[in-house]
This record gives C-alpha cells, sequence and structure tokens, in this order.
C-alpha cells in the first residue's frame, strides 16, 4: 500500500516558474514538504481537496514587509496580513535593528504561523517613530548607527536575518546624505548578505544611492515617483537605472504609501526595465490602501501587461533566490510545504497608486487557501 499522505490538491492549475509547470495537476504533502506533483495522485492521503478552477503556487514572498506587530509603530500583524493574501513568507525590511532585533525574534518570528525573515536595520533602534502623528527617520542622528551591533546581531540570529536595511533620504535620513547606505554596506560585506536600499525624496540623489550597489544588492521603491524617480521628464529610462539593473542590481517594487506610482513603473517596462520583486510594503499607513498586500500588487502589474508567470516569478523564484532559500520559491519534491492557493475572478477592477491614479482590469487573483508546513492552515481562507 502506498504511503499516507497529509493532504493531496487534485486538479488544480499549478504554477511553478522555477520549475517551468503550468499545468492541471494533483499536488501531494507529508512531513510538512512538498511530496509529488503528478498528473494524478493515488496514494491514500489524510485530507484530499478538490483543487478545479483554482490555482496552486509556491508560497508568496512578500519581500518587502513590515510586520513587527507592537514593538514598533509602523508593524502590522502578519498572520492577518497573510489570511487576506496568501503570503507565506513575510520578509521585514527594517523594521528592528540590533537594539530590538531579539524581541522580534521572540514576541513576532518564533510564534507565528507563516514564516518571517528580517533585513536588519543599519540604525540601532530600527524604525521607531513611524506614524500619521510622528515621523522621525532613524538615520536622522549618525551616533545611532553602529556597524560593530549589527554586526554582532546579524551572527547572532543568522537563521532569521539576510540582510541590511538603509533608508536613506530626507525623510528617512535628514541631511545624512548617503552616510547611512556606506555604513550598510560594510555591515553587509562583513556578514555576506545582501544590502536593500530605500530611496525617498534627495539628498541622496538615486545616482549616489545606484553607484554604490553591488551585483545581488536591492532597490526598494525603483518606481517610485517624482523626486529620484527612474524616468527623466521626457519620460525615458535614466540611463544610470539601466546600468545598475544590467550589471545585477535587483529592483523591488515596495509598494507602500508613497513607493510606487503607475507612470513610471509603466514606462520603464515599456522600455525594457521590469521590476525584478514584487513586494508590498505593508505597514500601518498602506495595509487598508494604496497597497493593500503583495496580491493586490501581483493584481496591479498583471493589470498594467505584465506577463502572468513572470509575475508569479517575482514573489516566488526571484525573492527566494535573493534571498539565498532558494527552497522556498519553488514546489520541488522535498521543499517546503508551502503554497498559496488562488481562484481568478473575472470583473471590473480598479487599482489606484500612491498619487491616486486609477486603471481598471477585467481580472483579478483572490486567495482561496493557504498551505503551510503542508497542511491547509485554519486560519485561512477554504478550499471547498
Amino acid at each position: 500500500m502506498a504511503e499516507q499522505l497529509d493532504l493531496v490538491i487534485r486538479g488544480a492549475r499549478v504554477v511553478d516558474p522555477a520549475r517551468k509547470i503550468d499545468a492541471v495537476r494533483d499536488i501531494g504533502f507529508a512531513g510538512g514538504t512538498v511530496a509529488s506533483v503528478a498528473d494524478s495522485i493515488t496514494a491514500p492521503a489524510r485530507t484530499v481537496r478538490d483543487g478545479t478552477g483554482h490555482l496552486v503556487l509556491p508560497g508568496l514572498i512578500d519581500f518587502h514587509t513590515h510586520v513587527y506587530w507592537g514593538g514598533t509603530s509602523l508593524g502590522v500583524d502578519a498572520e492577518e496580513m497573510a489570511i487576506r493574501s496568501g503570503t507565506t513568507t513575510f520578509v521585514d525590511a527594517g523594521s528592528a535593528g540590533a537594539g530590538n532585533m531579539a524581541g522580534f525574534v521572540k514576541h513576532v518570528i518564533e510564534p507565528a504561523a507563516p514564516r518571517i525573515l528580517a533585513f536588519i536595520n543599519v540604525s540601532f533602534p530600527g524604525i521607531f517613530a513611524f506614524s500619521r502623528e510622528v515621523m522621525v527617520g532613524e538615520n536622522e542622528n549618525l551616533r545611532l548607527l553602529s556597524a560593530r551591533e549589527a554586526v554582532r546581531v546579524g551572527r547572532e540570529f543568522k537563521d532569521v536575518i539576510v540582510g541590511v536595511k538603509a533608508r536613506v533620504g530626507f525623510n528617512a535620513g535628514g541631511a545624512s546624505g548617503i552616510a547611512p547606505l556606506d555604513i550598510a554596506i560594510e555591515i553587509a560585506d562583513e556578514l555576506g548578505l545582501p544590502v536593500m536600499a530605500h530611496i525617498d525624496f534627495p539628498p541622496p540623489s538615486r545616482d549616489e544611492v545606484l553607484g554604490r550597489l553591488r551585483p545581488g544588492d536591492i532597490l526598494t521603491h525603483c518606481f517610485r515617483p517624482f523626486p529620484n524617480a527612474p524616468t527623466d521628464g521626457r519620460g525615458m529610462v535614466r540611463d544610470t537605472i539601466r546600468k545598475a539593473h544590467e550589471r545585477g542590481v535587483l529592483f523591488d517594487i515596495g509598494h507602500g504609501y508613497g513607493g510606487f506610482a503607475f507612470d513610471p513603473g509603466r514606462r520603464s517596462m515599456e522600455q525594457g526595465v521590469m521590476p525584478d520583486i514584487l513586494s508590498s510594503d505593508v505597514h500601518i499607513l498602506s495595509k487598508d490602501g494604496p497597497a493593500y498586500d503583495v496580491l493586490q500588487v501581483m493584481n496591479k502589474f498583471w493589470a498594467m501587461g505584465m506577463d502572468f508567470t513572470e509575475v508569479v516569478r517575482a514573489v516566488t523564484q526571484t525573492p527566494a533566490t535573493s534571498l539565498r532559500r532558494p527552497e522556498l520559491g519553488t514546489l520541488a519534491e522535498g521543499t517546503p510545504g508551502d503554497a498559496t492557493i488562488v481562484r481568478i475572478e473575472n470583473g471590473t477592477f480598479e487599482y489606484v497608486d500612491v498619487l491616486k491614479e486609477t486603471i481598471t482590469s477585467t481580472k483579478r487573483l483572490v486567495c482561496t487557501g493557504i498551505v503551510i508546513g503542508g497542511a491547509l492552515w485554519d486560519k485561512g481562507p477554504r478550499l471547498p
């Protein structure tokens, strides 16, 4: 008799760009991992669900989030966001620094059902003052930046910390200019990790930031509106943007409250500069719009004409590779048993960017189930 599986989803459209699969398949899970993806799975299973009319994707990775809920003023509840978006891995983009990473790990990361990984903030207290009423950039005072403390904590929590985050720009750093990024790169070099660079209003300029980023580093808010947009006043992609992308700097959307606008995004894509990673930058100011969650960011880029397979790749294979956790971005046998189940809904749907420009689409993805550790997560949406 065949070994019993924990879960089988039958007859769903499985889309796994890492394995070049886009076909109707059965998928089975056992022992917390993906056991099989096949035309037909006949082995007995404790739980069987009909996936007809649904799509099974590798568990979505939201590469830029702020989920230090309760520990920082901008944090949101990862489980709440997972329920509505189907996210199985959240990557926190610098909410915590060396001074409060231990609390983030113990009180949020370890108890959470979805996986949470983290970029450590170059600033010792992390993002400590971020709300509608209080907004103080964590990098305004360079005395808060301790490279030695960041390296010490990065090594202590090496299973969780996947990179170093530097928010540079007038809002995040005041007059500190490029200095926080220089310190972050030195920390990242010592730890052997990538840097994620946020840009808002100058100083510094986009060219100063791009000139320092190494292949494998991440420019987030890559399609932000003016100033520091990727396009010039004629709507042309800037040479420095194109050259940075060509040499291997990863472009991450980081939608958030101010990080993504349709016009520079549309023009960049039309001129061949595509985002590598789609992410929400979900936090207390963006979770109820305009970003909402990573599934809505996927829907926006699908509406903008991005190929569906590439939309899925940008929330699975590519972020997983950047995190050096390629097993998280695929449904290959033996990989962690995380999957996102969605269906395509037809209708008329309106989407808005950070400048309140709107676009419409006739289709969208809606989450219908979440598999975490090889089991349907009972807090998430339910398959029939």
